[in-house]
């Protein structure tokens, strides 16, 4: 079910809850491309779109990721006005070390293919930014439709596909939403979620801290989890062209979203133009994922 008939679209968001504090001075010459897309996000959907490899070992793993690089569509030109939203969080130009009439951006959405035959027309949606609701990082797949119902539905009523959410930060787990018939009646239908948490199942502590794995994998020669130059290369292929178009300063326009919210409208009318909305799964997913039956 890992492909293109199965799977509608995918989300990867990495939200940050903190401003740029004292990272400022660096921060605002860097912008939220070259601090996130270029090394996590796109790390995040190589091992999400890969395909399964060979074995555990570094070699295998990091083949598999950079071919999905290089097969993600590259964005530029006029493109990059349609593909991409970017947004300043208000007030950042009045933190310390950050220009005056800076435009560097905070937050950022863009909208990518995959243009291999496992995940052609599939469009894989990233957004990350500064001063957001929450702090997360997490990969929502959804499901295509299904193509037939058993049930019949009321009028005007639709039945809102799967919703596979994988949870990488703060609360490492998996959520599955699905659609259940509600026993004894002749045709409501009810989402239901199966969750599970390595908390839960573990315990505290039950994983190693991110910089404690990586550590003890430099410490034992393991480069599995540690990116590879020439998918470094690849990343910047896909983020240079739109970091150009950007600092001409002529589009996609620079949005203000207010700190604590989940970014710029921008980002919204991005993903709502494939008829979709961003979604969530961790933190409080009963209501982030079930919130848009409809969506």
């Amino acid at each position: 079910m890992w492909n293109r008939a199965y799977v509608d679209h995918v989300q990867i968001t990495v939200a940050e809850e903190v401003d740029v504090g004292h990272r400022a001075g660096y921060y605002d010459g860097a912008g939220v491309l070259r601090d996130m897309f270029q090394n996590h996000l796109l790390q995040l959907l190589a091992l999400v779109a890969m395909e399964p490899p060979a074995s555990n070992e570094a070699g295998a793993l990091r083949n598999e990721t950079a071919k999905v690089l290089a097969a993600i569509r590259p964005i530029t030109g006029e493109a990059v006005a349609q593909e991409t939203a970017r947004g300043q969080y208000q007030g950042y130009r009045e933190e310390p070390d950050v220009a005056p009439d800076s435009a560097t951006a905070t937050y950022a959405a863009l909208r990518l293919y995959v243009d291999n035959w496992r995940w052609h027309g599939v469009p894989f949606y990233l957004r990350s930014g500064k001063a957001l609701a929450e702090k997360a990082s997490e990969v929502i797949i959804r499901f295509r439709s299904l193509p037939h119902l058993m049930f019949p539905l009321a009028p005007g009523e639709e039945i809102a596909s799967n919703v596979l959410g994988l949870c990488i930060q703060p609360d490492e787990g998996i959520h599955l939403r699905f659609e259940a018939k509600v026993p004894g009646t002749a045709n409501e239908m009810r989402p239901v979620d199966m969750t599970f948490h390595y908390e839960d199942a573990f315990g505290e502590g039950g994983i190693p801290d991110a910089y404690e794995r990586l550590l003890l994998d430099a410490l034992l020669g393991d480069a599995a989890l540690f990116i590879r130059s020439d998918a470094i290369e690849l990343s910047w292929r896909l983020i240079d062209p739109v970091l150009e178009v950007w600092e001409t300063g002529a589009t996609p326009p620079l949005a203000t979203y207010e700190t604590g919210s989940w970014g710029p409208t921008e980002a919204e009318a991005l993903i709502a133009r494939d008829g979709h909305a961003w979604l969530r799964s961790c933190g409080n997913h009963h209501e982030a994922i079930g919130g848009n039956r409809n969506e």
